[in-house]
């Protein structure tokens, strides 16, 4: 008798909004959500819930503004950006593009209405 294969587990979430000014939305946005600043990565602004609990919040600081992107969107944290992209495709959704910083990667995507969210896969984690 075969074992039933489990669902894999939600991905993780993390919303970005893009920022003139991420100092500003940064200090914004972490007294709105009760959220701490918990430094910065490159062009990113990182807040975090105070318990751990909740999406993370990236301040993404950008040149301009393009009528055609998203001020915010969602990053989907999985394990294996691939094998999710193909799922997601499958679902109606559309690959534009990938990008990277430093050692993350991620697959930019649009849902079924043009909305834009990334995949990400994390780096493996370092054992020290």
């Amino acid at each position: 008798m075969t074992k039933p294969t489990a669902e894999p587990s939600p991905p993780g979430l993390v919303v970005v909004i893009d920022a003139l000014d991420s100092a500003l939305l940064a200090e914004f946005w972490s007294s709105a959500l009760r959220y701490e600043q918990q430094g910065s990565v490159a062009q990113f602004r990182v807040l975090v819930p105070p318990s751990g609990d909740g999406p993370a919040v990236l301040i993404q600081q950008v040149q301009g503004t393009d009528a055609s992107s998203n001020r915010v969107h969602l990053d989907l944290h999985v394990s294996d950006r691939e094998s999710e992209t193909r799922r997601l495709i499958a679902k109606g959704a559309r690959r534009l593009r990938d990008g990277a910083l430093a050692e993350l990667r991620w697959i930019t995507m649009a849902d079924p209405e043009g909305n834009i969210f990334d995949i990400v896969e994390d780096p493996p984690v370092s054992s020290p």
